[in-house]
Protein backbone atom coordinates (compact mmCIF):
# COMPACT_ATOMS: atom_id res chain seq x y z
CA UNK A 1 0.00 0.00 0.00
CA UNK A 2 1.20 3.73 -0.69
CA UNK A 3 1.39 5.90 2.47
CA UNK A 4 -0.24 8.55 1.16
CA UNK A 5 -3.43 6.68 1.27
CA UNK A 6 -3.00 6.16 4.82
CA UNK A 7 -1.57 9.88 5.30
CA UNK A 8 -5.01 10.83 3.35
CA UNK A 9 -7.50 8.43 5.03
CA UNK A 10 -5.90 9.91 8.52
CA UNK A 11 -6.72 13.11 7.70
CA UNK A 12 -10.53 11.75 6.77
CA UNK A 13 -10.53 10.02 10.30
CA UNK A 14 -9.20 13.10 12.04
CA UNK A 15 -11.83 15.02 10.27
CA UNK A 16 -14.46 12.29 11.52
CA UNK A 17 -12.93 12.70 15.81
CA UNK A 18 -11.97 8.77 14.95
CA UNK A 19 -8.68 9.70 16.74
CA UNK A 20 -7.44 6.17 17.28
CA UNK A 21 -8.51 4.95 13.96
CA UNK A 22 -6.17 8.46 12.35
CA UNK A 23 -3.24 7.46 14.73
CA UNK A 24 -3.11 3.44 13.42
CA UNK A 25 -3.17 5.63 9.90
CA UNK A 26 -0.35 7.86 10.64
CA UNK A 27 1.74 5.32 12.46
CA UNK A 28 1.36 3.40 9.38
CA UNK A 29 2.02 6.26 7.46
CA UNK A 30 5.21 7.15 9.09
CA UNK A 31 6.49 3.08 8.79
CA UNK A 32 5.99 3.01 5.14
CA UNK A 33 7.83 5.98 3.95
CA UNK A 34 9.52 7.95 7.46
CA UNK A 35 10.50 10.59 5.13
CA UNK A 36 6.68 11.91 4.21
CA UNK A 37 6.27 15.19 6.54
CA UNK A 38 2.84 14.46 6.07
CA UNK A 39 2.47 11.83 8.14
CA UNK A 40 4.21 13.55 11.16
CA UNK A 41 1.98 16.43 10.61
CA UNK A 42 -0.74 14.79 11.35
CA UNK A 43 -0.11 12.77 13.78
CA UNK A 44 1.01 15.79 15.25
CA UNK A 45 -2.10 17.63 14.33
CA UNK A 46 -4.14 14.20 16.38
CA UNK A 47 -1.48 14.52 19.87
CA UNK A 48 -2.38 18.04 20.51
CA UNK A 49 -5.35 18.17 21.50
CA UNK A 50 -4.75 15.33 24.45
CA UNK A 51 -0.66 15.10 24.35
CA UNK A 52 0.22 18.28 23.66
CA UNK A 53 4.05 16.66 25.08
CA UNK A 54 4.04 13.70 22.37
CA UNK A 55 2.64 16.42 19.79
CA UNK A 56 5.76 17.98 20.10
CA UNK A 57 8.13 15.08 19.93
CA UNK A 58 6.71 14.28 16.40
CA UNK A 59 5.96 17.66 15.36
CA UNK A 60 10.28 17.95 15.62
CA UNK A 61 11.01 14.63 13.99
CA UNK A 62 9.09 16.97 10.87
CA UNK A 63 11.52 19.19 11.37
CA UNK A 64 14.22 17.18 11.16
CA UNK A 65 12.97 16.87 7.46
CA UNK A 66 11.81 20.01 6.68
CA UNK A 67 13.43 22.88 8.77
CA UNK A 68 11.41 25.18 8.10
CA UNK A 69 7.70 23.93 7.74
CA UNK A 70 5.53 26.34 8.35
CA UNK A 71 3.07 23.57 10.16
CA UNK A 72 5.12 21.84 12.10
CA UNK A 73 6.48 25.28 13.32
CA UNK A 74 3.25 26.38 14.34
CA UNK A 75 2.16 22.96 15.72
CA UNK A 76 4.89 22.94 18.30
CA UNK A 77 3.85 27.20 18.99
CA UNK A 78 0.40 25.96 19.90
CA UNK A 79 1.40 22.43 22.22
CA UNK A 80 3.51 24.93 23.91
CA UNK A 81 1.11 27.45 24.47
CA UNK A 82 -1.70 24.86 25.83
CA UNK A 83 1.24 23.34 28.35
CA UNK A 84 2.09 27.19 29.19
CA UNK A 85 -1.78 27.32 30.24
CA UNK A 86 -2.24 24.56 32.03
CA UNK A 87 -1.77 24.87 36.10
CA UNK A 88 1.40 23.92 37.64
CA UNK A 89 0.37 20.92 38.88
CA UNK A 90 -1.46 19.21 35.99
CA UNK A 91 1.49 20.70 33.86
CA UNK A 92 3.94 18.28 36.41
CA UNK A 93 1.46 15.19 36.47
CA UNK A 94 1.52 15.11 32.28
CA UNK A 95 4.97 15.37 32.22
CA UNK A 96 6.04 13.17 35.06
CA UNK A 97 3.66 10.47 33.24
CA UNK A 98 6.01 10.78 30.13
CA UNK A 99 8.55 7.38 30.04
CA UNK A 100 11.24 10.13 28.91
CA UNK A 101 11.01 12.47 31.60
CA UNK A 102 11.32 9.63 34.19
CA UNK A 103 13.71 8.38 32.46
CA UNK A 104 15.99 11.90 32.84
CA UNK A 105 14.89 12.11 36.11
CA UNK A 106 15.87 8.74 37.38
CA UNK A 107 19.25 9.35 35.67
CA UNK A 108 22.23 10.07 38.68
CA UNK A 109 24.38 12.02 36.47
CA UNK A 110 21.66 13.63 35.51
CA UNK A 111 20.15 14.48 39.41
CA UNK A 112 24.15 15.69 39.90
CA UNK A 113 24.26 18.18 36.51
CA UNK A 114 20.68 19.90 37.73
CA UNK A 115 21.69 20.37 41.27
CA UNK A 116 25.07 21.92 40.13
CA UNK A 117 22.79 23.83 37.98
CA UNK A 118 20.36 25.06 41.07
CA UNK A 119 23.36 25.79 42.80
CA UNK A 120 25.53 27.57 40.61
CA UNK A 121 23.86 28.76 37.35
CA UNK A 122 27.42 29.46 35.52
CA UNK A 123 27.75 25.88 35.74
CA UNK A 124 24.70 25.57 33.38
CA UNK A 125 27.17 27.27 30.81
CA UNK A 126 29.25 24.68 30.63
CA UNK A 127 26.69 21.35 30.94
CA UNK A 128 24.87 22.80 28.44
CA UNK A 129 28.12 22.56 25.91
CA UNK A 130 26.96 18.95 25.74
CA UNK A 131 24.65 18.01 23.13
CA UNK A 132 23.40 15.09 25.32
CA UNK A 133 22.79 17.20 28.21
CA UNK A 134 21.03 20.49 26.47
CA UNK A 135 18.45 18.06 24.70
CA UNK A 136 17.61 16.34 28.03
CA UNK A 137 17.30 19.58 29.78
CA UNK A 138 15.50 21.06 27.07
CA UNK A 139 12.65 18.30 27.47
CA UNK A 140 12.74 19.45 31.11
CA UNK A 141 11.79 22.39 30.47
CA UNK A 142 9.61 22.06 27.70
CA UNK A 143 7.83 19.73 30.13
CA UNK A 144 7.55 22.72 32.67
CA UNK A 145 9.67 20.49 34.87
CA UNK A 146 12.54 23.42 35.13
CA UNK A 147 11.88 26.77 34.81
CA UNK A 148 14.33 29.39 33.67
CA UNK A 149 14.35 32.54 35.61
Amino acid sequence: MNNKYFSNRAACYTKLMEFGLAMQDCDKCIELNPGFIKGYLRKGAVLKMDKPQEAIAVYKKALEIDPSNHEANEGIRACRNTLNQLPPEERAKRAMSDPEIQSILQDPAMQVILEQMNKDPAAANEHLKNPVIMQKFSKLVESGIVKIA
